[in-house]
């Protein structure tokens, strides 16, 4: 009986659907901090990370759990508040001095409109450069919250106000 496997075992972490090496290897050789974009049914996090060959540095972060802080009331899993999560991030960004960045949405279905491109729209406004297209962005009224409630274009202004000072 042969002692070795007749087929090569994918790594552990592509199995799982978590990482798409090839796209990973292409970010990483960009030389360029990474705007990584995670979200969940309840939550988005949004992190500029920077690789280094002893791992990776998270240099900024924001993610809608800390939106509570400046104010924020309304759900946390909306596209506002995604947009906001990103406009914390990059604003944080900003003050570690990073301007330039590329985006990583991982093994995430993109939805144009969706909250992921919230996430990175709130980024580009808070002064980060960042490669995107400007059709995959939602529309104004969603990222003011128009469309949930007439009074959430305020909280939203508000929370942006606080977030920038």
């Amino acid at each position: 009986m042969a002692k070795t496997n007749r087929f090569n075992l994918p790594f552990r972490r592509r199995r799982q659907l978590k990482t798409d090496y090839k796209k990973r290897l292409a970010l990483l050789k960009s030389r360029t901090p990474r705007l990584v974009v995670r979200k969940s049914n309840a939550n988005t996090v949004v992190q500029i990370i920077e690789y280094r060959p002893d791992g990776d540095v998270i240099l900024a972060q924001g993610s809608t759990a800390q939106l509570a802080g400046f104010g924020w009331k309304a759900s946390q899993g909306s596209i506002p508040a995604a947009y906001l999560a990103g406009y914390l991030a990059g604003t944080r960004a900003l003050k570690a001095g990073v301007s330039d960045v590329i985006a990583d949405l991982g093994m995430q279905e993109p939805y144009h409109g969706g909250r992921l491109f919230a996430a990175v729209k709130g980024a580009l406004d808070a002064g980060l450069s960042v490669p995107a297209s400007d059709s995959a962005f939602p529309s104004e009224e969603r990222l003011s919250g128009t469309h949930i409630d007439e009074s959430m274009p305020k909280l939203v202004e508000a929370v942006k106000k606080k977030v920038g000072a």
